[in-house]
């Protein structure tokens, strides 16, 4: 497997280079997934955080690895939806059980109205025979058949209505079932959200950052379009807002050697030629990244880094973190000679730290207000993901999603929850996190117990 491919079967990783994996059509997190064929993990774990696994129809974005295949077809993940797709029944739309209803309840005053009749003909001493056509004739002409025709007609109309509203409805119960609907389920991965990560905050420099930033990335520019790993992709882009160009930027400091991330420095470096100098720029994870830093760069200063300095980085990093944001710090290093050997214990240390970038997967347009609408009239909205929960609490209290009435679970704690249990206590949860999609249908199901009309939507291109 290497950068592009879809992988095509379930597999277990043997050997793993920084293999990145887009699993978000599998478990909606939005961030690619750093693999590790030599990871240990515990039983009945959630497949998002099965790191020494690549599944079906997920994406290879960076990296390569070899694997031995142990499912194909149907017997994969995916497969394992498809199955319970197509094997659960659709239960009967509230239209279809009043018609069975009303048919019901008609049939029956029929019957008791002919019977009557019959009865009453016998006492005026009509032949049985006449009576019998003639109550025959009444239960024939008490048959409403243009109900079905009357039924469809008027499901057509709101077809043609939804149509000029840019909704295409495939079957015409599903009108009236949407209309219905008390509960709305829905994935927050490219439904509640956009599916495209941005910088929406930092620390520090701005311009400063986003130039060293966008320089320690593996991203490539093509026909104005960024192409690359989701995270560095939301730098790249912050950093043209800017006007800061990557490609510009290598003309005057080439790229000349790296450092590749790994899941044990959780750092990256590139390195620079600038003139007679180089510069190192580092970018990764905080808690790693603030102890190979000495100084720091303040308002164009480059000073000695003191505790206070370091509290309130960290601080201002939990912050954003308590945001739900993907937080990186940058740090830089301009040195007259480069040591022989390039590796993390020459290169990483004794750097200047410039500040911290803040991103996330933010909500699209419009969603705020329709949940808004929903809640007037009476529907709750649900969020179902397989994204982590911290995210997806983050992502639903600025919604209105969550708030301090209703509750967030993860998948792993909804498998301790026996479902007659959940069943009872379905209305108090709010987010759903970290689920399969064996937990989306024991959650509807539990819904549906509560005689609620549920519906599910998701992102088109899941």
């Amino acid at each position: 497997m290497k950068l592009g491919n879809y992988v095509p079967a379930d597999c277990r990783l043997i050997e793993s280079n920084n293999l990145k994996i887009d699993e978000s059509i599998l478990t909606g997190e939005t961030v690619p997934v750093l693999k590790d064929a030599d990871a240990k993990l515990s039983a009945n774990i959630n497949d998002a955080d099965m790191l020494n696994m690549a599944f079906a129809t997920t994406i290879v974005v960076g990296g390569h690895a070899k694997a031995i295949v142990t499912s194909t077809g149907m017997n994969t993940r995916v497969g394992s939806i498809a199955k319970i797709i197509i094997t659960d029944e659709a239960p009967q739309t509230p239209i279809q059980r009043k018609l069975e209803d009303v048919g019901k309840t008609l049939g029956m005053v029929c019957l008791i109205i002919c019977f009557a009749i019959f009865i009453i003909g016998i006492f005026k001493n009509i032949s049985i025979k006449e009576m019998f056509m003639t109550s025959i004739g009444l239960a024939v002409a008490a048959i409403p058949e243009g109900l079905p025709a009357i039924v469809t007609i008027m499901l057509s109309i709101g077809v043609t209505k939804m149509a000029r509203k840019n909704a295409i409805i495939r079957k015409l119960a599903a009108v009236e079932t949407l209309g219905s609907s008390s509960i709305i389920c829905s994935d927050k991965t490219g439904t509640l959200t956009q599916n495209k990560m941005q910088v929406v905050e930092n620390y520090g420099d701005t311009e400063f950052i986003l130039e060293l930033g966008t320089m320690c990335t593996d991203c490539e520019i093509s026909n104005n379009e960024v192409i690359g790993d989701p995270t560095e992709v939301a730098i790249v882009n912050k950093a043209l807002e800017y006007g800061i160009n990557k490609e510009k930027l290598y003309l005057n400091m080439q790229r000349i050697n790296d450092i590749p991330f790994d899941s044990d420095r959780k750092l990256m470096t590139t390195i620079h030629k600038i003139g007679d100098r180089y510069r190192i720029i580092t970018k990764g994870a905080l808690d790693i990244l603030l102890n190979r830093c000495t100084k720091i760069y303040k308002d164009g200063d480059i000073l000695g880094i003191t505790n206070y300095d370091k509290d309130t980085i960290l601080s201002r990093n939990s912050n954003m973190a308590n945001k739900a944001l993907r937080v990186l710090g940058v740090a830089f290093l301009d040195v007259e000679n480069m040591p022989k050997e390039i590796n993390s214990k020459n290169i990483e240390n004794n750097l200047i730290f410039v500040g911290l970038i803040g991103m996330i997967d933010p909500p699209r347009e419009g969603v705020k207000e329709a949940i808004r609408t929903c809640k007037n009239a009476g529907i709750k909205t649900v969020m179902i993901t397989g994204d982590h929960i911290d995210t997806a609490k983050a992502i639903a209290r600025e919604l209105g999603i969550l708030n301090e009435k209703s509750l967030a679970i993860t998948g792993k704690e909804l498998d301790r929850i026996p479902q007659n249990i959940l069943e009872r206590d379905i209305m108090k949860y709010s987010v759903f996190a970290r689920v399969s999609p064996e937990h989306k249908v024991r959650i509807v199901k539990a819904f549906r117990t509560t005689g609620k009309v549920v519906a599910m939507t998701g992102d088109r291109s899941k």
